[in-house]
Order: C-alpha cells, then sequence, then structure tokens
C-alpha cells in the first residue's frame, strides 16, 4: 500500500469516528484528545524516568486497569484523559507520548504529555525531576512534525484546530512546591506566588495557541487540602481539610478564571474554557456518603494516609476499591473520575453552542 493510500485510509477512519457518551452540536467534529499536566493526566511518561520517584508503573496500580497492568496511570484504572477520549468517542485510551510502543497509527487520534508531579512552576518539575510543562510543550511540537508525515500538512492543521486540548496543572505547585517543601515561601507570599503561577499559565496556553491549538480545556487546582496526604500532615489529630491550601487554591483559581476570559477576547477563534473541578470534587470528599462510598478521607492503599508512588509498591489495598473516594494519598479512584468526567465535559461541549 502507498504511503498516500495509508494517508487517505486514516483520514477516513478518524473522520467517522461517533461520539458515544456526550452530546456534540452539530457541525462539530473532535478528531483527537490531548492531554498536558500533571498525575490527574499522565498516563505513563515517566515510566523510563529513573532520576524521580513519581512514577507508577508497578502493582498495585493498574488492579482494574484491562488486564491488570500497572501502565503508570496514577490510578487504580484509568485516568481523565483516558475517558475524555472515550466520552467523545475518539479512542478507549490516550496513550502517552513517550510509550515505547506507541505506534504511528495512534497519532491522528490524540497522545498525552502530561508528567506526574510536573507544575506551572518549572522550579515544581525540576524539583520532582519530571517533564516541565515548557518541557511537555517541546513534545508536542516534536509531534506535530511527526503527525505531518503520517497525514499531511492539512489534516494536521484540521486536527490541532478542532481536537480538544486538556490542561490539568497547579496541584503540585501549591501543595509541594510552596506549602510542603516551602521552597518558594522564602521569596514569595502567597498572593505574589499565585501571580507567579498565574503568568506561567497563561504563557503557556499563547504557546499551545501559537502552535494550532484552539480549543483548551482548562482545569481549576482541586481542594489539594482536602487529599489524605495532606490532610495527615498538616490537618492535625482530627485530619480535617487544611483550610490554608484550600484557599491558596481559591485565590488561584480565581485569577486563573479571569486570566482565561481575558485570552478568549484576544486570541482570534479560541475557545479556552476554565472548568471548575474544585467545587464537585470537593462536594464529593465531603459528602462521600451521598455518592456511595464509605471513606472519604483515606486511599486505598496501605493505611490510606500517607502512601502513595514507590510507597505503595505491592502493598495491600482495601478489600472494595469502590467504597473509597481516594486510590493513593494524592489521587482520586477511577469510580471519582467516572463521575466527574461527564459532567466537565459537557460543560466544555456546551461552550460550542
Amino acid at each position: 500500500m502507498s504511503h498516500l493510500l495509508v494517508r487517505l485510509t486514516l483520514i477516513l477512519v478518524f473522520s467517522c469516528k461517533i461520539t458515544s457518551g456526550v452530546k456534540l452540536p452539530p457541525n462539530v467534529s473532535v478528531p483527537a484528545v490531548f492531554a498536558f499536566g500533571d498525575s490527574i493526566m499522565d498516563t505513563g511518561n515517566n515510566n523510563n524516568n529513573t532520576l524521580t520517584f513519581a512514577r507508577c508503573n508497578f502493582k498495585p496500580y493498574g488492579n482494574d486497569f484491562p488486564g491488570k497492568i500497572p501502565t503508570g496511570r496514577f490510578s487504580n484504572g484509568k485516568v481523565p484523559s483516558d475517558l475524555f477520549a472515550e466520552e467523545l468517542g475518539v479512542k478507549d485510551y490516550l496513550p502517552a507520548y513517550l510509550d515505547p510502543k506507541l505506534q504511528p497509527s495512534e497519532l491522528p487520534t490524540g497522545v498525552n504529555f502530561a508528567s506526574g508531579g510536573a507544575g506551572y512552576d518549572q522550579l515544581t518539575s525540576k524539583l520532582a525531576s519530571v517533564i516541565s510543562v515548557s518541557a511537555q510543550l517541546d513534545m508536542f511540537k516534536e509531534y506535530i512534525g511527526k503527525l505531518k508525515g503520517v497525514v499531511g500538512e492539512d489534516r494536521t492543521n484540521f486536527i490541532l484546530a478542532n481536537s480538544i486540548f486538556f490542561v490539568v496543572l497547579g496541584s503540585n505547585d501549591i501543595s509541594n512546591t510552596y506549602f510542603f517543601s516551602h521552597v518558594r515561601q522564602a521569596q514569595y507570599n502567597i498572593s505574589a506566588y499565585t501571580d507567579l503561577i498565574l503568568r506561567s499559565a497563561s504563557d503557556f496556553f499563547k504557546e499551545l495557541y501559537k502552535v494550532g491549538a484552539r480549543r483548551v480545556g482548562v482545569f481549576s487546582v482541586p481542594p489539594v487540602g482536602c487529599v489524605p496526604f495532606q490532610r495527615t500532615m498538616a490537618g492535625g489529630a482530627e485530619r480535617k481539610c487544611v483550610q490554608e491550601y484550600n484557599n491558596a487554591v481559591m485565590l488561584f483559581n480565581e485569577k486563573l478564571s479571569k486570566e482565561i476570559n481575558s485570552l478568549n477576547q484576544n486570541l482570534p477563534n479560541s475557545r479556552v474554557v476554565y472548568l471548575d473541578v474544585y467545587n464537585p470534587f470537593l462536594d464529593i470528599v465531603l459528602n462521600y456518603q451521598n455518592y456511595g462510598y464509605k471513606v472519604g478521607d483515606r486511599g486505598c492503599c496501605g493505611t490510606g494516609k500517607i502512601e502513595a508512588g514507590l510507597l505503595c509498591s505491592h502493598i495491600r489495598t482495601c478489600p472494595n476499591v469502590l467504597d473509597f473516594v481516594f486510590w493513593d494519598s494524592f489521587h482520586p479512584t477511577e469510580s471519582v473520575y467516572k463521575k466527574l468526567v461527564p459532567l466537565i465535559l459537557q460543560r466544555y461541549i456546551n461552550q460550542f453552542t
């Protein structure tokens, strides 16, 4: 089969994808999904990075993934990047760009550039020895070159303009770089620090726009003060949500929302959308029983209070993960993601109308 025929076949296949989970407006197509960010989105980009502790390509991670495979997803199963692609009918999983088994046929429907431990702040990624937001952007530019080789320049431009790009960052900046390690506290108060990461976020969105992205969904930072690890370390004897952390998150989210509104006015034909994750996730954490869960302040792995990543390696897990809001001391279970993703995605899709 000639290279041109392969290219035409790919175009036809990817043009005929049918959306399943959400309802798209007439004449709107989503040929591909892309993800940038941290461990909430990462599907295995850190797997071969021996310099970082932000890895999870070992059991019990992946306990509920098809084949019970620990793929590098910080979850018992799928993560939001997978679920977004699935809900849009694009494909069942969003592969990591650095997966050595990634095939050229996967490129036209999207890939994942996220790296567990990353942040808007370059220092956050440096401290964790993971892929910074600027390096993720560089990988995306490299990807564009590869995509042109598969489907040609015209189809590449169409894919970039019509696909949805999801960005999930900021949690590690606030919870780890600012509060837990105190690295940035010597330089900035929280107002100044949120300004710093906001500038980095805004620059990143502008760079995405420059290389062709037009539909970008940006997650707010979730209530990091309520994850089990932070409750254990700074929530007192009763392990309450750490309000100081959540207040910082709300301050940043407010600034982020305003900045995104400004960007939309200055970037022609763009649709950058602020997606509120903070409030719906906080409601699940605080009112977990209303959602069918039995435990909202501990993870399924180990004691559930401090274990994550390597500390969860081959350790016992809870008898029934469906009872838990959190999989480890930082990350929600697949079940929680499945509740949040359709809600978040439909909010984004509604912006098309």
